[in-house]
């Protein structure tokens, strides 16, 4: 019988784990190709179903979503990121083909497939459901508020009414404390895609129970999309006419910023697909200095290679994590591009983010009251936990002895759906 569910709606990947009464816990799955997956990609795809004024809007979710992209199919809007849009007053709606939806609808419709009733589970019921929510939310000026607001009224929406947050990286240290048998001291850091958050926790035995005492809590919105941020910003945009000029009259102007500071940001990159932006750049491709450049960013826009330039960045940062140099390779659709960078190079460019890091998890040990030297161990989850640089943090202050590794995706839905379980028990305790 279920008992707890943790969810872990991330930027970029989210985990739905079911917990027993008994302390047993395991992720869903679902199906992908030939295969399973226990990670659901933070993604729609949004199309039309026949033909105007008939037509309907029809969308899917996860591995459904990334197959549609994956096959080419025209007309049709591949979204994700969507988290990161939640703290920001600047962003409220988004039309696909004519249909508006609000911040909070498109979060829901997304929390739709992925909660979606099955095996005889209908999530919705259960008493005891935890969601993660980060420390510090992602954006410029993020509205904390405005954030929690926006992905309540989400899962309202999505039928969930009875729901709760727990900070992400509080997920993980109690996944991380599951088999603990000596008092710790542990400091948490959960690298998901848009943030970095940081848990100071005290995990003690008592009366046959495990007491979890939370010290500290911080973070910061750089993590897994700023580092992919900067290798765009790099080795895509000079291909795609940054830093190129356009004729304007008798006079040669840099082109608009927005452009590939919108196309450098995933949550941002397909809502770039519109009859305005597409009328501009037809006008500066004519105008410019190279405009070959300008027309392979008109390509990747209106042709929404926006999946397929997420998955050469991935690659190209994961083999930077195995070696000391890689090649980014983008071939989709006719449009190729490559270039050659070395893990020196990368580290170069995130350096800022690093310090960013740094200062987020020393203020965390600060508002703790801990030293270093206090902490009996550090566990790192998420998909940024497997860059060097950012290990080296971490090592460099602790020592590599002290410094553990978590399953990069499943930890914090686990650990989440497990606080459930402690949280129900000390309820009807």
């Amino acid at each position: 019988m279920v008992h707890a569910i943790g969810i872990d709606f991330g930027t970029t990947n989210s985990v739905v784990a079911i917990a027993g009464a008994n302390g047993h816990v395991e992720s869903l799955q679902w199906p992908t190709g030939s295969a399973m997956t226990s990670t659901f990609r933070t993604a729609l795809m949004f199309w039309q179903d026949g033909r105007p004024p008939q037509a309907k809007l029809r969308h899917v979710a996860g591995p459904q979503a990334i197959a549609r992209a994956a096959s080419g199919q025209s007309d049709q809007r591949f979204i994700q990121s969507i988290k990161t849009h939640l703290a920001s007053k600047a962003f409220s709606e988004a039309r696909f083909f004519g249909k508006r939806f609000l911040i909070e609808e498109l979060v829901a419709t997304f929390l739709g497939h992925l909660l979606e009733q099955r095996d005889g589970l209908d999530f919705a019921r259960a008493r005891h459901v935890l969601s993660g929510r980060p420390v510090v939310f992602a954006g410029h000026n993020a509205d904390e508020a405005l954030a929690l607001s926006r992905l309540g009224k989400a899962y309202g929406l999505a039928g969930f009414h009875n729901i709760d947050f727990a900070y992400e990286p509080l997920g993980a240290a109690y996944w991380y404390a599951r088999n603990l048998t000596r008092d710790e001291t542990v400091l948490v850091a959960d690298f998901g895609g848009g943030t970095s958050d940081f848990s100071a926790m005290r995990f003690e035995h008592a009366a046959g129970r495990l007491k979890a005492t939370p010290l500290a809590h911080g973070g910061c919105a750089i993590a897994g999309d700023t580092f992919d941020f900067r290798l765009i910003d790099h080795l895509v945009a000079p291909k795609i006419g940054k830093g190129s000029l356009y004729r304007s009259f008798d006079k040669r102007l840099p082109l608009p910023a927005f452009l590939h500071a919108a196309f450098a940001q995933w949550h941002q990159l397909s809502f770039l697909k519109s009859a305005a932006n597409s009328a501009e750049l037809k006008r500066l491709i004519a105008a410019s200095d190279v405009p070959e450049r300008l027309q392979v960013l008109a390509d990747i826009i209106e042709l929404d290679l926006g999946f397929e330039l997420h998955q050469a960045i991935g690659e190209v940062k994961a083999q930077l994590s195995q070696h000391e140099a890689a090649r980014f390779v983008f071939d989709a659709a006719g449009v190729t591009l490559a270039a050659d960078v070395t893990r020196g190079q990368f580290e170069s460019w995130i350096a800022p983010d690093l310090d960013q890091i740094r200062l987020a998890m020393d203020r965390t040990l600060e508002r703790a009251h801990l030293p270093a030297s206090q902490i009996d161990a550090v566990f790192l989850t998420g998909g940024s936990s497997y860059v060097p640089a950012v290990r080296r943090i971490f090592e460099e202050r602790f020592g590599v002895g002290r410094i553990h590794i978590g399953h990069a995706f499943q930890s914090v839905a686990q650990g989440l759906a497990l606080l459930a379980v402690d949280r129900a028990q000390q309820m009807a305790a």
